[in-house]
């Protein structure tokens, strides 16, 4: 199993990091290697991804989400892709992302690859492409405020919205 925690900082406030963190569907605008995420409901994920050429696909469950604080997920089905994100205030315009992630390589090449820190080149990457995308837009593309601790959601006012930006 290969551990990665990869941090960076971010120019925008807490709540809009956040916030388009939460919105999955966006990763293939930042997310090198994921053609799609579709989120089946309010704790379920689909991913799409092509890794070193050959399509692969699962399916993952956020166990816990915690507005401006924290978000925890688990693999349910395919390779193991398990982690947390979590957001800490660096003052009114400055957010530091941190992104801990437990994958479980399949196979002699994607093994070899992440020996050789082709995974975590590509997570850094993927959270250099986030700033990027969040800092040039200056506002999220939608949010979702809700909580869940263990499955067992509160809804905030409205749930999780969308806009097409």
């Amino acid at each position: 199993m290969a551990v990665i925690d990869q941090t960076i900082d971010v120019k925008v406030p807490l709540h809009t990091a956040y916030n388009q963190w939460t919105q999955f569907e966006d990763f293939p605008r930042f997310m090198e290697g994921i053609e799609q995420v579709h989120q089946l409901n309010e704790t379920t994920l689909e991913w799409r991804a092509k890794v070193a050429g050959v399509e692969k696909s699962w399916r993952a469950r956020i166990v816990e989400q915690v507005p401006d604080r924290r978000i925890t997920w688990v693999s349910t089905g395919g390779a193991r892709n398990d982690g947390t994100v979590s957001f800490t205030s660096l003052g009114p315009d400055m957010t530091r992302v941190n992104l801990l992630l437990e994958v479980e390589p399949e196979g002699p090449a994607q093994q070899a690859g992440t020996a050789l820190g082709v995974l975590r080149n590509q997570v850094t990457g993927d959270l250099e492409r986030f700033r990027d995308f969040i800092e040039a837009r200056g506002t999220e593309t939608g949010a979702w405020r809700g909580e869940i601790r263990e499955g067992a959601e509160t809804t905030a006012a409205g749930g999780r919205t969308r806009t097409s930006s």
